[in-house]
């Protein structure tokens, strides 16, 4: 028999809730590690509330929560501190993302809960870290994105600046809390000791501006708004065709030739404008004019197949729905079903570990309660 996944002998107790810490602790689970959530009296993590939902579950809740246990335990009350310590004697990790000074208030802080198990991984996010000016300013996704310069660099030029289309932020941070308290265990096999992971939504934005802040080191100033275009690459960027747009991505000037022998524009090859990248890139518009002039000359399928075929990146712009029933998307369980309701599979693929198609759904709240006090009481 295969195990189900690398951390199937962990024991994982998640306080985080909303999107970025459930984020985190969801891979842990999807490999193997037991979560056991533990959600505060009355309606539980606030995104039970959130929708959209199917069959009365909330989807945001569900995504990031299939799998786990749920408990509900006020760590304000004796009794319910009581069963909580004895989970940690056992566990292998904590995570919460509180707003920092939370957890010490509770009298839960790293230091007091390492005393009580010196091999504990705590792992913390939250808006700015523990450390630092911004530390006690509360944040959600929209507000580091406004912060951390992501969402001033987004958009088209002369046009407002727009949010990424999807909670970046939240969902950096989660995956860096999976990178952090993965490279503290490994750590911990040298050490045998825990550590504190502190995780910031706002780092995480920052190491994930790639382009924005090469501008900024390079220049000194902000870049400005280029919409769909690569920064430093050309033709690499949103083309309209005859029926709708398509992408075309050359990263080199090998590409670049044979793109220009794809679409019947082969004196482009030659053009002293577009010799090398750095000159396409200076004259970039130009470029994009002649380029959307031939494609609008037949419908995107026809261009797409006739790119392709010359071994240069191009694609469709899909939407969400179209990109769900793409073969390729079946091919890798990126859309599995779990207590009944699609939801993305698991991107992390491991050899020898099974990688399965339906998987266990989020919990109802505390529906693992009176069997979870038993097992810590």
């Amino acid at each position: 028999m295969k195990s189900k996944g690398p951390f199937e002998d962990l024991l994982v107790i998640d306080l985080t809730h909303v999107l970025n810490g459930p984020f985190g602790t969801q891979m842990l689970c999807d490999l193997g590690a037991r979560v056991i959530k533990i959600e505060t009296p009355g309606h539980g993590d606030d995104t039970r509330t959130y929708g959209p939902y199917v069959n009365g579950q909330s989807l945001y809740y569900s995504f990031v929560n299939r799998g786990k246990e749920s408990i509900v335990l006020n760590l304000k009350d004796n009794d319910d501190r009581a069963i909580f310590i004895n989970m940690i004697k056992q566990a292998d990790i904590v995570a919460e993302n509180f707003r920092p000074g939370t957890m010490d208030k509770l009298g839960f802080s790293y230091e007091e809960l390492s005393t009580i198990n010196p091999r504990l991984i705590y792992a913390s996010s939250s808006g700015f870290g523990h450390t630092g000016p911004l530390k006690d300013f509360p944040a959600y996704d929209t507000i580091i994105q406004a912060m951390s310069g992501i969402m001033m660099e987004t958009g088209f030029h002369n046009g407002p600046p727009v949010r990424v289309g999807t909670s970046i932020s939240d969902l950096c941070a989660g995956i860096y809390m999976f990178c952090g308290i993965v490279s503290a265990l490994y750590a911990r096999e040298k050490t045998g000791k825990g550590a504190h992971v502190d995780i910031a939504m706002f780092d995480s934005t920052i190491s994930f501006l790639e382009h924005g802040l090469m501008a900024y080191v390079a220049t000194g100033k902000a870049p400005e708004r280029i919409g769909n275009r690569h920064p430093y690459m050309s033709p690499f960027d949103v083309f309209n065709t005859k029926d709708k747009p398509i992408t075309i991505c050359c990263g080199n000037d090998s590409l670049f030739s044979k793109l220009c022998q794809s679409i019947e524009l082969p004196s482009l090859i030659k053009d002293p404008r577009f010799l090398t990248n750095i000159d396409r890139v200076k004259n970039q518009e130009q470029l994009k004019k002649l380029i959307e002039h031939k494609l609008k000359e037949h419908n995107a399928d026809y261009w797409i197949n006739a790119i392709d075929v010359a071994g240069v990146p191009a694609a469709p712009l899909l939407s969400v729905a179209e990109a769900m029933q793409l073969p390729q998307t079946q091919a890798r369980n990126m859309l599995i079903e779990a207590g009944g309701i699609k939801m993305p599979g698991n991107p992390i693929k491991i050899s020898s570990y099974p990688d399965p198609k339906e998987r266990k759904g989020a919990p109802e709240l505390n529906e693992h309660g009176e069997i979870l006090r038993k097992e810590f009481s």
